[in-house]
């Protein structure tokens, strides 16, 4: 059971993450760590477009992006752009935000118009829970979330952030609730939509943001980031389609500051209901009145208080990430943990979307339009490889690219036994209802299938005969390029320990030529799959073909390989052979 746990958490870290589209867009520094299984935390907006005054609210923004950074965690600021939400902002975009005075503050309801519009806003919490759920980020860090207001049993004035955290499983860190709310009714209501909550540190006292004791009990609590992702794990890997809150207590340097800044609060309140001001401009009134009253004492402890979710939410998150790299429960040896965590098999190679047009006629006429069929099918010979070894039970990770176009989405929908990892989120529940067949989607790897903006998925269109025999062949496969060096050096590590390497000849030489040399060094196999006489010779033009141990030419690829090494080519049909090196690197 506990083995299972940790392979869930992994299959939802890489659940959906880098599938951008019209609508989303995800930042490659966050992209790439989703891709390495590295730890990201998703951070809110509205706290730069409602929460604080220009510059603190940049300033505050970018402090905390750092302290994120600081911990060795990516941080994904997430924000609706002209209609787009991004997940992770670049720092012009941060600015342009912080200094905006028409964003809108956008939650679960205000998504779809703000899109539709071309909008741009601040994410709040259920906003931001809804794009970190999609990316598959499991840890989101904010200052405090909404609640029950008070008379909200009348008025049924209840934020969304409660039925959010009650239907999307994210791990919230925060400093609780907003003392202007009703805090009992408040976690009351978290019960009833299932909620875990639990306050992080000794005591269970649940704190109400500037101050520790709201008097009101956590239903538990964690002692540190290890505890905290222990419990997140657990939540994730039962299939609860709920989040999880962690309250996060002031610092004890700022809580002294505590009473001052509730006395204000309770002005200011009372401000607010005489100036009939109500809903969704309460707390930004309330805040700023608060920060005047207090002479900017407030602002300080809110930014400390951020500061400090932010450092606690990414141990958190560094904590959870470490989890999934190594097995849980009983006696562990790291050879056995090495060896249980990596693919036996590694493919290197191509992924194509085939158009197959068939003459209807004997004769095909160029220039004209001609009578026949045309059909769509998936292949790539690092796909197609990869696809028959996963069949035959073989763990495999499959390393390659492809674009964020309408392809990579046929091709993803079409190869769902392979890709479903990657498709949604799953329990093991939901594995286990598949079909027998469908289950073989396990043992296929394919989170290091990169899927890149501004490049096509590789197509290939094939114009043949009646009879079958190919007329005209055109290929689309610059995006094979960029399957480079930099890219798979990230799998290094699998690499090394993997039991066997297969290359197909669609990736560059100099990936060839690392593939190699790392196998040599390791003593790991490789076959190499030409996929054609002009690729043939990639492993021969350099000391590569020395690491080789199979390879799989058809005549005229064979033909390439010995001229490449300027031995003898036979050009009669009968001296097809398969070219193997011996132990000591001759054939």
């Amino acid at each position: 059971m506990l083995g299972k746990l940790s392979s869930t958490l992994q299959r939802y870290i890489s659940a959906t993450s880098c599938r951008s589209d019209v609508l989303f867009k995800i930042h490659p520094t966050v992209c790439e760590a989703l891709s390495d299984h590295r730890p990201v935390v998703a951070l809110e907006s509205t706290i730069i477009t409602h929460g604080m005054p220009y510059p603190q609210n940049l300033s505050t923004a970018k402090e905390v992006e750092d302290i994120v950074r600081a911990e060795g965690v990516t941080p994904a600021t997430v924000a609706v752009l002209e209609g787009k939400v991004h997940v992770g902002l670049s720092s012009d975009e941060l600015d342009s935000l912080a200094c905006s005075k028409t964003t809108l503050k956008v939650s679960r309801r205000d998504l779809p118009y703000v899109i539709s519009k071309g909008l741009s806003g601040g994410t709040t919490v259920s906003g931001t829970m809804i794009a970190a759920h999609k990316a598959g980020i499991p840890v989101f860090v904010t200052g405090g979330i909404g609640g029950v207001h008070r008379d909200g049993e009348n008025t049924l004035d209840i934020s969304a952030d409660l039925t959010e955290l009650g239907r999307t499983p994210i791990a919230v860190v925060s400093a609780g609730v907003k003392s202007i709310l009703d805090i009992g009714r408040t976690l009351e209501f978290l019960e009833t939509q299932g909620v875990c909550v639990a306050t992080y540190g000794e005591s269970k006292s649940f704190p109400a943001f500037f101050s520790h004791k709201s008097g009101y009990i956590s239903p538990y609590n964690v002692h540190n980031a290890e505890e905290a992702a222990e419990l997140i794990a657990s939540t994730l890997s039962l299939g609860l389609q709920s989040g999880v809150l962690l309250a996060v207590p002031l610092p004890d340097e700022h809580a002294a500051a505590g009473q001052q800044i509730e006395d204000a609060i309770q002005a200011a309140v009372t401000e607010a209901r005489l100036k009939g001001i109500s809903g969704r401009d309460v707390t930004p009134f309330i805040l700023h009145r608060v920060n005047e009253l207090t002479e900017g004492q407030s602002l300080r402890a809110n930014i400390a208080l951020i500061h400090n979710n932010a450092r606690v939410g990414s141990q958190i998150a560094r904590a959870l990430a470490e989890r999934t790299q190594q097995p849980r429960g009983g006696c562990r040896n790291q050879k056995d943990e090495n060896q249980a965590s990596k693919p036996k098999t590694i493919v290197v190679g191509g992924v194509n979307v085939d158009f197959i047009a068939k003459g209807a006629s004997k004769k095909l006429l160029f220039g004209q339009t001609n009578p026949g069929s045309v059909c769509q099918s998936f292949g790539g010979v690092g796909r197609n490889i990869a696809d028959c070894l996963s069949r035959l039970g073989q763990t495999v990770l499959f390393i390659s690219a492809i674009g964020a176009d309408s392809h990579s989405d046929a091709v993803l929908n079409y190869c769902k036994h392979m890709f479903c990892v990657n498709l949604s989120v799953r329990s093991e529940l939901d594995l286990d209802k598949r079909d027998p067949g469908s289950l073989l989607c396990v043992q296929q790897d394919t989170h290091a299938v990169a899927r890149l903006q501004g490049q096509r998925t590789a197509t290939y269109c094939a114009i043949i005969t009646e009879s079958g025999e190919l007329s005209l062949g055109l290929g689309d496969m610059d995006i094979h390029q960029e399957i480079k060096e930099q890219y798979v050096s990230q799998y290094e590590d699998q690499l090394s320990s993997a039991s066997l390497v297969v290359l197909d000849g669609n990736i560059p030489v100099s990936t060839v030529d690392y593939i190699c040399s790392l196998a040599k060094k390791h003593s790991v196999p490789v076959w190499y799959e030409p996929t054609d006489a002009e690729k043939a010779c990639k492993p021969f033009v350099s000391e590569s073909w020395k690491a080789l141990s199979y390879t799989s030419p058809n005549l005229a690829e064979l033909r390439t390989m010995n001229q490449t090494l300027r031995l003898p080519t036979p050009q009669e049909r009968k001296a097809v052979c398969c070219v193997l090196p011996r132990t000591d690197g001759t054939f």
